[in-house]
């Protein structure tokens, strides 16, 4: 199994309807993209995530399927969307 995480930061002038916008945009990834295992994304609640306001979690089966999922057109969409909304983005992927 591959998990990739990707924590990111709003900017401040980011309405409500454009976060909206993007968390639709990434959950729909779990529908629009082949071979996601899982998939969830969400504002942090705990305030524990430093310079960060969200995260996605998204699962594998493989690297191969990762890889697969990097390059697909809705996901290339949705990063798309990230570069105009966010003021940074930390990401982490990891077998296990």
């Amino acid at each position: 199994m591959v998990d990739h995480l990707v924590f990111f930061a709003l900017k401040d002038d980011v309405s409500e309807a454009d976060e909206r916008d993007l968390l639709e945009s990434l959950r729909a990834l779990r529908e629009e993209v082949p071979n996601v295992r899982d998939l969830t994304a969400g504002r942090d609640f705990s305030g524990r995530s430093g310079e960060y306001t969200h995260a996605l979690f998204v699962r594998f089966d493989d690297a191969e399927a990762l890889k697969s999922y990097a390059t697909h057109p809705a996901h290339l969409a949705v990063v798309e969307k990230l570069e105009q909304l966010t003021t940074g983005r930390i990401v982490c992927d990891y077998e296990h």
